[in-house]
C-alpha cells in the first residue's frame, strides 16, 4: 500500500486503487487465501519478536491486520502502523484494539523516523507496489536497531510444476473474485498483474543480503503464491 517516487500519474493511479478497495480489503484477502491470511499475519507478528518494552513498525499496515496482531501478542511493545493510504488507516482505526496502535500516514521511501528507532519492522504486501525495491528495504534497515528483525509478507510469483495452474488461477480467479465479492474487477486485475510480475523470494533475499541483513530465510504459503521472509540487522 505504501508507494515510492513513481511518476505522479502512476502514484495517483495505485494510490487511488487502495483508497477504493479499503472497504472490502479484509474480506477479499480472506476469500483469496481461503481464510489463511489471518494466520499469516499472526506468524509475521510472532517472528518479529520485538522484546518487552520494544518498538515495532508495521509498514503498509493497510487496515492494520499485522499491527493489531502484534499489539495483542506484545502488549508491552509500542506498535506503530504506517501506510500511504489515508482511507486504509481510517478503517484500521475502527477495529477492536486499535487504540493500542499509533497510526501514521507515511511514505516507505522517506520514513519519518530516526536511525535505529525500532526493534522490529513488519510489512504486508508493500514491496510489489514500489519501484525502488532496494531503496525501500534500505530505509527499513536504517530505522531498525542493531539486532532488529525484519519480517515481510508478500505475494510470490509461481514456479515449478504448479506454475501453469497457479498462473491461470491468479490471472482468472483473482479478477473474477474481485468482480463477485467487491464488484471491482479492474482493481484486482492490477493486483493480479503486480503479483505475477513481482520478484522471487531468492531475488528479495539477495537484495536483503546486499544491504547488510543476515540470517535471511523464507517460507512459501498457499501453493507458493505467498511468502513470509525474515532477516536480521547485525549487531
Amino acid at each position: 500500500m505504501t508507494l515510492d517516487r513513481q511518476p505522479q500519474e502512476k502514484r495517483s493511479e495505485v494510490h487511488g486503487i487502495f483508497e477504493k478497495i479499503a472497504g472490502y480489503y479484509d474480506r477479499m484477502n480472506s476469500v483469496m487465501t481461503l481464510g489463511r491470511h489471518g494466520s499469516w499475519c499472526r506468524e509475521v507478528a510472532t517472528r518479529a519478536a520485538p522484546g518487552r518494552g520494544g518498538h515495532l513498525l508495521d509498514l503498509a499496515t493497510g487496515t492494520g491486520s499485522i499491527a493489531l496482531q502484534a499489539a495483542r501478542k506484545y502488549p508491552a511493545t509500542a506498535v506503530t502502523g504506517a501506510d500511504f493510504s489515508g482511507e486504509m488507516l481510517r478503517r484500521a482505526r475502527t477495529k477492536p484494539g486499535a487504540g493500542a496502535v499509533r497510526w501514521l500516514q507515511a511514505d516507505a521511501t522517506r520514513l519519518p523516523f530516526g536511525d535505529g528507532s525500532f526493534d522490529a519492522v513488519t510489512e504486508g504486501y508493500l514491496l510489489r507496489n514500489v519501484q525502488d525495491l532496494e531503496g525501500v528495504l534500505r530505509e527499513q534497515h536504517r530505522v531498525l536497531k542493531p539486532g532488529g528483525r525484519l519480517v515481510v509478507l508478500e505475494t510470490c510469483p509461481p514456479s515449478g510444476l504448479v506454475k501453469p495452474v497457479v498462473t491461470w488461477g491468479v490471472r482468472v480467479i483473482v479478477p473474477l473474485l474481485g468482480q463477485i465479492v467487491a464488484r471491482d474487477r479492474s482493481s484486482y486485475s492490477y493486483l493480479e498483474s503486480s503479483t505475477l510480475a513481482f520478484a522471487s523470494p531468492e531475488r528479495v533475499a539477495g537484495v536483503l543480503r546486499e544491504i547488510g541483513f543476515q540470517d535471511i530465510g523464507w517460507r512459501k504459503k498457499f501453493f507458493g503464491t505467498n511468502v513470509i521472509l525474515w532477516a536480521v540487522k547485525p549487531d
